[in-house]
């Protein structure tokens, strides 16, 4: 083999045929080294021409310690585990895969959405430990006619957009700064700002990535604006959340409910006070998961791999070298 491309994975793929259908051809032989160790790393890697990196850390060590790399590629659209200036001093290509999950995540918002509107979960909690009464969760309304809010509209929200408008809701209202209002009315949508979406919002889902600006965004304040009778979704980051702020909006009745698939600390601690509530959703960070969408990140984060092998730039570049 002309190329040796190494996959550093602690989450143990059960194996790495998707990659090697695309990398092989192209002269590369596939090697992996299942740890989070960066000693590990540094020794599986030295001589690598390309890295695939799961979550084990890409430090600027481990990538100084590279003689001859020319691409890391992500699985996944986040890269905080790679140090994308060392890679970038060193001439290195960092590259994602952000477009992978966008049916699978929306879907998860929708499961979670639904599930607070009509109460699946906590019934089914109540059914099984003998409640039979339909006065025992608050009170459900329809999603017709009621007011849609997005916080963030890419690619995962505007697939909910386009899932949920078979419900027929009265209003869609995004508020995204960095997108313009007429990329949002041409889908239906209505730019707004903070106020008027908390103001005016029935139901809202969270679509945005973690920043110095919006860490812990969604706090006492804001959740105290939000209708008594609003759910809040969350399938983006959990650090977008203030939990102990939306932990004393559920049990106080400033919200109604909320769906959460991630959590400020992964996984959720067993003494974190929202698993005490019943009027809440929660699954395990699982939104982007389904087979297709599993074979599809192998797929795309060793094409970015193989495209600068074979003399071009990956497919999804974050970083210009």
């Amino acid at each position: 083999m002309k190329y040796k491309v190494v996959i550093a994975d602690d989450r143990y793929y059960p194996d790495y045929e998707a990659e090697k259908k695309v990398l092989e051809p192209a002269g590369a032989e596939v090697l992996s080294v299942r740890s989070n160790l960066e000693s590990e790393i540094i020794n599986a890697v030295a001589d690598a021409d390309g890295l695939i990196a799961n979550l084990p850390p890409v430090t600027a060590e481990v990538i100084n310690r590279m003689e001859k790399c020319r691409v890391i590629s992500r699985y996944g659209v986040g890269y905080d585990n790679v140090d994308v200036e060392a890679a970038t001093a060193r001439g290195i290509w960092v590259a994602n895969v952000p477009d992978y999950c966008g049916e699978d995540v929306s879907d998860q918002a929708m499961g979670l959405f639904l599930s607070c509107v009509r109460k699946v979960a906590q019934r089914d909690r109540q059914v099984r430990s003998g409640v039979w009464d339909i006065k025992a969760t608050s009170p459900q309304y329809r999603i017709k006619g009621k007011t849609f809010v997005f916080f963030g509209y890419g690619m995962i929200a505007r697939a909910v957009h386009r899932k949920l408008a078979g419900f027929e809701p009265g209003k869609v209202l995004v508020y995204d700064p960095y997108i313009d209002a007429s990329a949002i009315s041409s889908n239906g949508g209505q730019k707004v700002d903070m106020e008027t979406a908390l103001r005016d919002g029935d139901y809202f889902s969270v679509h945005m990535p973690v920043t110095d600006k919006t860490r812990k965004m969604f706090n006492e304040v804001l959740f105290s604006k939000m209708k008594p009778t609003a759910i809040f979704i969350n399938t983006s980051r959990g650090a977008i959340v203030d939990e102990k702020a939306l932990y004393r909006a559920l049990k106080e009745g400033w919200i109604d409910s909320a769906g959460l698939d991630v959590f400020e600390k992964e996984p959720i601690e067993k003494d974190n006070p929202l698993l005490t509530l019943e009027n809440i959703t929660l699954s395990g960070h699982v939104g982007f998961y389904t087979e297709e969408s599993i074979l599809e990140l192998k797929t795309k984060a060793a094409c970015n791999v193989r495209e600068v092998l074979l003399g071009g730039k990956p497919l999804y570049p974050v970083n210009k070298v």
